[in-house]
């Protein structure tokens, strides 16, 4: 596997020298100030490239940016409404500048609305690490009473929605504001500036989007978008929505291996590919996470290797982010079906033999604890989960010893 980390750019509260010394081979990036729907210039790419190029005293990092996390794609696309069709073109043409730029693998979700929901950002483990948690109770009580979403309560089964009702009672005006603030917080670059009521607008606009409508529309995106990428040789790799399962009455289409099955036989070329999340997957317990890479492993382009302890087996329930090995999915027979992947490319001749991870998320441990960083991209909480991921990476490889 090839070591990456993911960097929110000069504002981010890690630095290039941090990722240096944890080791880092690439980073994983994007423009994030560049607003959705219009198009990467070469000259952004380039500004990017040569921030982390260089260390804090201006010093050579040696670094190079090798993976996109995310190019975005609009609401519009996936309501196809509006400016949708332009979106696609201009998708395309950031696609083209990032190849250019020597750029080959772009992630991208096709998440409604929210790209990923928390209930807590900071949530409080016995030792005294911070976590980021979903907490399905609170998150019915936010969409029921804080956001009244037309229809929610018929969405949650009668006794999370009598209990939902007694922590929203419980609750005073910060906590209230706190939730919805946490929830609102995974709409793509947005957590300060959205309002309850551009939510509810948002989800308005999906009214006449149903399940089939949405995976229709994702097919007809992939159809324009797919053999452009394998003609430049470039490799998408969509990321699973996050939580797995349905939220805000809206549709999810990348919560399964049958999804992920079904995107890839929409448009069957190799440059359509897989974000294998194993913490986003890992919160369904019906996702067999090393069985999904044996047999998905073609298509995977790249590795988000993190890991979630689940409160319950129930599809749609409340989870934490535990430590790397920690949590529930085996990430040890997951590592190594990675590296049975990479053998197999390897003995085919394949060009990417080697697959981008990054460790994925992180507690907040040490001085991580009030530096105020990027929810779940803690620096000292990052920088142990991928030593350890290491080690089970180089154990591996080593095989048997006596």
């Amino acid at each position: 596997m090839r070591h990456t980390w993911r960097w929110f750019g000069p504002k981010d509260r890690v630095s290039i020298d941090d990722m240096l010394q944890a080791g880092v081979q690439g980073v994983v990036t994007a423009l994030h100030h560049v607003p959705t729907g219009t198009v990467w210039s070469p000259g952004e790419i380039a500004r990017r490239q040569a921030e982390l190029a260089l260390m804090t005293d201006g010093a050579p990092s040696g670094l190079k940016w090798e993976v996109v996390e995310s190019l975005p794609v609009s609401e519009a696309i996936k309501t196809q409404t509006g400016d949708w069709r332009a979106h696609v073109e201009n998708w395309i043409a950031s696609m083209r500048n990032l190849k250019d730029a020597g750029i080959e693998v772009i992630c991208y979700n096709f998440m409604p609305v929210l790209d990923w929901t928390r209930t807590d950002l900071a949530w409080r483990r016995p030792n005294g690490a911070r976590c980021m948690r979903f907490d399905f109770t609170d998150f019915a009580a936010f969409d029921i009473h804080i956001l009244q979403r037309r229809g929610a309560a018929e969405d949650f089964p009668e006794e999370i929605r009598e209990e939902a009702a007694r922590r929203f009672a419980q609750m005073d005006e910060a906590r209230r504001e706190e939730l919805a603030g946490n929830v609102v917080f995974g709409l793509p670059g947005a957590a300060e500036h959205f309002t309850l009521q551009d939510v509810r607008a948002l989800l308005d606009s999906y009214a006449p989007v149903t399940d089939a409508v949405l995976r229709r529309h994702f097919h007809d995106f992939l159809e324009q978008v797919v053999p452009v990428a394998q003609e430049i040789g470039v490799r998408l790799c969509c990321h699973p929505d996050d939580p797995p399962f349905p939220l805000l009455g809206l549709p999810r289409v990348m919560s399964t291996e049958a999804d992920y099955a079904e995107r890839m036989a929409a448009v069957d070329l190799p440059a359509n590919g897989i974000t294998l999340c194993s913490g986003s997957l890992g919160a369904r317990p019906d996702n067999d996470l090393p069985g999904m890479m044996a047999r998905l492993g073609d298509r995977v382009h790249f590795l988000h290797l993190r890991n979630v302890r689940r409160d319950s087996d129930a599809i749609r329930g409340s989870f934490f982010e535990d430590e790397h090995l920690g949590g529930q999915t085996d990430m040890v027979a997951l590592v190594a079906a990675v590296l049975r992947e990479e053998a197999r490319r390897r003995e085919a001749g394949r060009a990417d033999a080697v697959i981008p991870m990054r460790p994925d998320h992180g507690q907040d441990i040490l001085d991580d604890i009030g530096r105020g960083g990027q929810p779940g991209y803690p620096a000292i909480g990052r920088l142990k989960g991928l030593a350890e991921l290491r080690g089970v990476e180089l154990a591996l490889s080593h095989g048997a010893r006596t």
